[in-house]
């Protein structure tokens, strides 16, 4: 029995580079590096077949538009009598960091319409490999975000990310999800800007007077007075001789 690779996107040429359409560029990635049949139509979607570490493999585009993937995934789930253990979803996420990745099975859509639709027609018990494209900091600006092109200095972390996560496809087959995530951080990690160097430990500053006392002038010890008549006052008052 096969399994099911699906990259989530957007149909069209409008979309091909948005942020929500990196699960179509890693399923191409996938295709290009393992020698996949060329793409044909099928389950409301496009299809490649090839093989992974022995296994079958079925990568499906679908071409439903994001908001109803889950009518292509769900059919060709259906068509090969597969349950959910054999799917495998790439996707874009926004509360992960640019070139951020994770693998998880399970769990809620996260506000993805794409993962949404899947969970309704198939269930949720998959393994979604979640690919980090950053959040744009307010919640109003997140379709404007996931629906805008990947800019020329993305391709810096990118193009190595799905370079990974081609070379590394087979992994998850065999179900080394954690050393899978590891490849696609290492690739990552090596276009990430230098961390910038520790300032200097300070030395102590030598003990310094408080600024009242620095502000007074030392003064030197007044000098009495040796003739005339102050001299002579003070001579009588402390016994002084002439």
């Amino acid at each position: 029995m096969p399994l099911v690779f699906a990259g989530l996107g957007n149909p069209g040429a409008k979309y091909v580079n948005n942020r929500h359409n990196v699960g179509f560029m890693a399923a191409d990635a996938i295709a290009r590096r393992h020698s996949f049949s060329p793409w044909s139509k099928k389950f409301q979607g496009l299809i490649a077949e090839g093989t992974l570490a022995g296994e079958k493999i079925i990568l499906i585009k679908p071409q439903t538009f994001m908001n109803l993937s889950g009518q292509s995934v769900g059919e060709a789930l259906r068509f090969y009598k597969l349950d959910l253990s054999a799917l495998t979803v790439f996707y874009d996420e926004i509360d992960l960091a640019e070139g951020k990745l994770r693998i998880k099975t399970g769990g809620g859509a996260g506000g993805h319409n794409g993962i949404r639709s899947i969970d309704g027609h198939v269930g949720n018990a998959y393994r979604r490999v979640r690919i980090g494209v950053g959040h744009p900091g307010v919640k109003e600006m997140v379709q404007h975000h996931v629906l805008g092109d990947f800019a020329k200095a993305d391709r810096e972390w990118l193009d190595p990310l799905l370079d990974a996560i081609a070379d590394n496809a087979a992994m998850i087959v065999k179900g080394d999800e954690s050393g899978f995530m590891n490849k696609a951080a290492l690739a990552v990690q090596g276009k990430a800007a230098a961390e910038p160097e520790k300032p200097a430990q300070r030395q102590p500053a030598p003990k310094q007077q408080s600024h009242v006392r620095q502000a007074r002038p030392q003064q030197a010890p007044a000098k009495l007075p040796e003739s005339g008549p102050m001299a002579a006052m003070l001579k009588k008052l402390f016994g002084g001789k002439d």
